[in-house]
């Protein structure tokens, strides 16, 4: 049932459904009796819930579905996908993220982003983040920098930084991390 319908509407139509089904249980000459009719409303109303319960299964099983079509998206994304809290700490990072910084999945919020900062670049990096965690503005700001992975190899990166706020009302900073580097050796090719 991929029906969309406001309240009322819903309700007449599930009502309509119920009594359909019920109908066919009872007798019509009984259906005067005040028991009879006490029952029959309670069967609709039993029917009724059967009914929603059965779109509230399939509305889940679809929500799930959705769920892990963005998981994946998400995790073998060709660019690194990291959250960062309020205190610079990396919070989510997708399997992409991990293998560009050279780090393990299990605690990325052991690690400060600025910590894969290339030190010429820190100071502009701490500038930066301060300013997108602190104004208002929830644009989309873009940053090309030097990073440094966990084992100090460094690649040049651009940077798509977007801050959001959480459920928990949270600024969040989403960051989109692309080693420009491979790009330029691809095109070099």
């Amino acid at each position: 049932m991929n029906r969309k319908w406001d309240g009322i509407e819903r309700r007449i139509s599930l009502r309509t459904e119920a009594e359909a089904m019920v109908a066919g249980f009872y007798p019509a000459e009984t259906s005067n009796l005040t028991t009879e009719k006490l029952l029959h409303e309670l069967l609709v109303h039993k029917v009724e819930l059967e009914i929603q319960n059965e779109e509230l299964r399939k509305a889940h099983a679809a929500m799930e579905e959705m769920r892990d079509r963005y998981l994946d998206l998400y995790e073998f994304a060709p660019i690194a996908y990291i959250s960062i809290d309020p205190e610079g700490m990396i919070g989510e990072i997708n399997l992409t993220g991990s293998a560009l910084l050279g780090i393990e999945r299990a605690n990325p919020a052991q690690r400060r982003f600025s910590s894969f900062v290339a030190p010429e670049d820190r100071d502009r990096w701490y500038r930066q983040f301060a300013k997108m965690m602190e104004t208002a503005d929830t644009g989309l700001r873009e940053l090309d920098m030097e990073l440094a992975r966990a084992d100090g190899s460094r690649f040049y990166a651009h940077l798509h930084c977007l801050p959001r706020e959480t459920s928990e009302s949270r600024r969040m900073l989403r960051v989109a991390v692309t080693d420009i580097g491979k790009i330029g050796l691809q095109v070099k090719a």
